[in-house]
């Protein structure tokens, strides 16, 4: 009797094993499958990384940050970040009543105020303007002076007009 109990428990233990080894080798096959998706998704990312980095750079091409040909006009000038300190001052060409005065429409909803700006380079600045309601763009000449004053000029303008 002592010897069929320990043949039940080692098939019973056989089984088992067997039962686990099974079990883990689909497991195994299961987590080789995932992770071959996941390198390929990640290959994928990679790529999409790649390319928004691309458009990221293409975008900063006109930008006076990225272009030291047109930043060594301002070397001789102590300021780290010469386009904030001009786009500071543009802005603040806002904070006079009524409509910016190098805009030149009437506000229609209100007053015309510049939104966004984007410096191109040691010259040139294009922003955006809106009353809430309308909204153009202007382009601007520039030029910072030795007393870190600085000059603006329209140099051309449109509002753009909707269509209902």
């Amino acid at each position: 009797m002592k010897k069929n109990i320990f043949l039940y428990l080692f098939v019973f233990a056989a089984l088992i094993a067997l039962y686990l080894a099974v079990s883990g080798s689909k497991m195994s096959d299961s987590n080789i499958v995932k992770i071959e998706k996941l390198n390929s998704e990640t290959e994928v990312l990679k790529d999409s990384v790649q390319n928004l980095n691309l458009k990221v750079l293409d975008m900063q091409y006109f930008s006076l940050e990225n272009n030291d040909d047109a930043l060594a006009y301002y070397e001789h000038l102590s300021l780290e970040a010469p386009s904030r300190y001009i786009a500071d001052k543009l802005l603040e060409t806002n904070e006079t009543a009524g409509t910016n005065p190098l805009i030149p429409y009437e506000g229609m909803e209100g007053d015309f105020k510049l939104n966004k700006i984007k410096i191109m380079n040691h010259k040139w600045i294009i922003a955006d303007f809106s009353d809430g309601k309308f909204w153009g763009e202007i382009l601007l000449k520039y030029e910072l002076k030795d007393d870190m004053g600085v000059d603006f000029t329209l140099i051309d303008h449109l509002l753009y007009t909707r269509s209902n």
